[in-house]
């Protein structure tokens, strides 16, 4: 196979890749129905006049299943960060005994999985639309080269190849979330 056609595939790959890690960091976010540390890693707290996150001036943890307590490493920020919780759009309820945050992490209602599920889907095909765009810009690299008609057309079905697998990799990605998320 052609170098400049190899270095295409090879480069149309790494962007795949990237839409399906990109992929995983989204569905990780989306809880279902077990409490985790990283539920709260989009959340920043206002530290010292800048805006810092939560991860960067607290210990968070889960006790157990339902729990996450966030204990900061200075007390003067227990306010702050129950503040930036409530603020944070999760739905969670952050209660403060003195010493740190705790919060109960509710059960899912059936609404809120079919909820997270529509969620995760827009994610999986946004990773899709992702591997789509790395197609297109293959194909057009690879028209580009000069190389002949047969050599193109085989480049062009590598390249489709590999869109197929990733779109599959996503769909199984995302029947794998699905059920975590509607298992009660």
């Amino acid at each position: 196979m052609n170098e400049e056609i190899q270095f295409v595939l090879d480069s149309a790959k790494e962007s795949m890749d990237a839409a399906i890690a990109h992929l995983e960091r989204e569905f990780v976010k989306i809880r279902a129905g077990k409490a985790s540390p990283t539920m709260l890693s989009s959340i920043m707290v206002e530290y010292y006049g800048s805006q810092t996150p939560l991860s960067q001036v607290a210990n968070i943890n889960t006790p157990d299943g339902r729990t996450i307590s966030v204990q900061p490493w200075e007390k003067g920020m227990l306010q702050e960060i129950e503040k930036a919780i409530m603020n944070s759009n999760l739905g969670f309820n952050p209660m403060n005994n003195g010493d740190m945050v705790i919060i109960n992490v509710p059960p899912l209602t059936e609404e809120r999985r079919i909820q997270l599920t529509k969620q995760a889907k827009a994610e999986a095909e946004h990773a899709k639309v992702g591997v789509r765009s790395a197609r297109q810009d293959a194909n057009k690299e690879i028209k580009e080269l000069d190389v002949s008609e047969d050599l193109e057309k085989n480049a062009t079905g590598d390249v489709q190849d590999l869109t197929d697998t990733y779109v599959k990799k996503i769909d199984d990605f995302l029947a794998v979330k699905e059920a975590e998320i509607m298992k009660v």
